[in-house]
Order: structure tokens, then sequence, then C-alpha cells
């Protein structure tokens, strides 16, 4: 396992080559997207040529962001790349449609926060620590000398406040604060991007909601929290992957449950897996793990077969175990 590369490789990587690829996970977050588009625009200041993908190109509710529509959806043909930067993604491969879409890259560079990443690039920088990439973003520009210009820091704005529940998280720390003070200095309206990230959502996702709720169970004592979106829900409310951002917080929220799980049915049977914790020493990274997934010790993710019901059984018995052992 490599030890990170300091910020001077890393300047001098981005001095010496021309042509960029700029990547995040599948199903983005605004700490996705807002890295993508905070090093995207970084390198377009320097002059470099940068293509920023994303699988699912700019989710609907992220298309305020400055730059948004320089994301798009990686092309049928592949295409060559001096460098290809991976950002805020656990294993490199759930950057999905993108990969295949690289046919060379003289060198990988991967930017991460989740403390299951297993440094898959050339250059690696990882800061398990970090409550998002985000600020890790923003600590490496400040260690480079590189530009942060105003549309950057609305990027990494929403990037740092979208992976902190809005500052709230109990990764957040001062520095956390100093950096958004910094991006407030330099023009970030916090009160106009906090209504689009937090007041602006679609009637669809409310109506999704209602029905998520209408399937809540509790189980391990009423510890543990979860519900289930179907096929059947989605193509009925004709909802979008974006709508169910953020729903499992409704259930984590719940006085006296301290693990909330979130299942997603997809195509080819398939089930999308969010977990969340509230305390500490209940680590859904390690459960995520054992089905191939991982994350932080508070917030991790699975895609694991289905069918759906069997897939419910298997985590929640994990976590039921997982629970009864602490």
């Amino acid at each position: 396992m490599s030890d990170n590369c300091t910020p001077a490789q890393l300047a001098s990587l981005i001095r010496d080559n021309h042509r960029f690829v700029v990547m995040s996970h599948v199903r983005p977050d605004g700490d996705a997207l807002g890295c993508t588009l905070a090093m995207g625009l970084c390198l377009r200041q320097l002059g470099k040529e940068v293509a920023m993908w994303n699988e699912e190109g700019c989710l609907e509710k992220f298309s305020f962001l400055p730059g948004s529509e320089l994301v798009r959806k990686p092309p049928a043909e592949p295409q060559a790349f001096d460098v290809a930067f991976v950002l805020d993604t656990a294993v490199r491969d759930r950057v999905g449609a993108c990969l295949p879409a690289v046919a060379k890259a003289g060198a990988w560079v991967n930017i991460d926060h989740h403390i299951s990443n297993p440094r898959f690039g050339d250059l690696n920088y990882i800061d398990s620590a970090a409550p998002a990439t985000g600020e890790i973003l923003f600590e490496l520009f400040r260690k480079m000398e590189l530009p942060v210009t105003y549309e950057m820091a609305d990027n990494l704005y929403v990037a740092i406040s979208t992976d902190t529940g809005s500052f709230q998280y109990p990764s957040t720390t001062a520095r956390t604060y100093e950096i958004g003070a910094e991006l407030v200095r330099m023009g970030v309206n916090v009160g106009a991007l906090s209504q689009r990230l937090y007041e602006s959502y679609p009637r669809r996702r409310i109506e999704l909601l209602k029905s998520l709720l209408n399937a809540l169970t509790f189980t391990s004592g009423d510890r543990v929290a979860s519900f289930a979106l179907t096929q059947e829900t989605t193509r009925a409310l004709g909802t979008i992957p974006d709508d169910n951002e953020g729903l499992i917080d409704t259930i984590r929220a719940v006085q006296g449950v301290v693990v909330a799980v979130f299942f997603e049915e997809l195509a080819g049977e398939k089930v999308r897996v969010s977990l969340r914790s509230k305390d500490p020493r209940y680590d859904v990274c390690k459960i995520a793990q054992q089905f191939g997934g991982g994350g932080h010790s508070l917030a991790a993710g699975i895609r694991m077969p289905g069918p759906l019901a069997l897939a419910q059984q298997r985590v929640l018995k994990a976590i039921d175990e997982s629970l009864a052992a602490n």
C-alpha cells in the first residue's frame, strides 16, 4: 500500500501534462459533483484540456452548480488522456461506465476520504479523517498554489456542506468551519446555495417519501429502521435516482434508532443499500464490507445481488448480529 503523494508531486503532474479527465462515482452526491467541477474548472483555468465525466452526467438537482453543463456522460468511443483524476470514489470500478471510456491514461490520480479506499491510483491522496473530499481538494489547491475562482468556491462549498450534513455530522471539525468561512469570503452566497440544496425538492420526492414511510419497519429492538423502494413504486411515481438522495436521514433521526437502512431495487435483480449510523460503536462500513461494499464508519453503501427480500434479510441479519456484539 503506497503512501500519499505530496502536493508538490500533484502540482508537477498538472504542470507537465495537458489532457485531463475528471471523474467520480456513480449515483453522484454533492461531494462527488462539486469536486468534479472544482477540479475540472481549476484545470481549465490553467489552460488545460479537460473532460468532466459521470456515468449519469450532472444530476437535475445539482444543475445550478457553476459549470454543471460541463459534466457529461462518458462517450461511447474510448479516449486517451495524459492524466485521469478519480475523486470521492472508494474503488475505481465505482466510476461505472466512465472506466471503459478511458482508453489510456498516463497516470491515475485517486483523491478520496473513504477509509475503505484501497489506494488504486498511481498517485493517491487519501485522508479518511476529512469529512468531505471537497475539504481535501481545498487544502490541496492552497498547498499547490493553484487558483480558486468564485465558481470553484461555490462547488467546493456544496461538496463540503452536503457531505457534512450541512456542517452537522460528527466528522465536522473546526477546520471545516474555517474552510467554509474562507469560501464565504470568496463570495459564496450561503443562503442561496442552501435554498437550492435543501429547500427546492420536486413534489415527486415528497410522494416518494410518503410511500417509503408507509413501508417503514423497525428491527433489532427498534434500534434499526429500514425502508425499501421497489421498481414498481419507482415506475408508479415517475421518480428519478436523485429523488431518494438523503431520504434515509428522515428515519435515521428517529429517537432510539442507531442504524438506518435504505434498500433500492435496481434493474437486473440488483439491490443498492445505503447504511447510516449515529453511534460510533456501530460501524456500518464493516457491515457493508461483508457484502463487497464500503464507505465510512457512519455512512456506507453496498451493491449486491437480489432479490430485494433476500437482500433485506441478509443485511438486517448482519446488522442485528453487529448490534448484539456491542
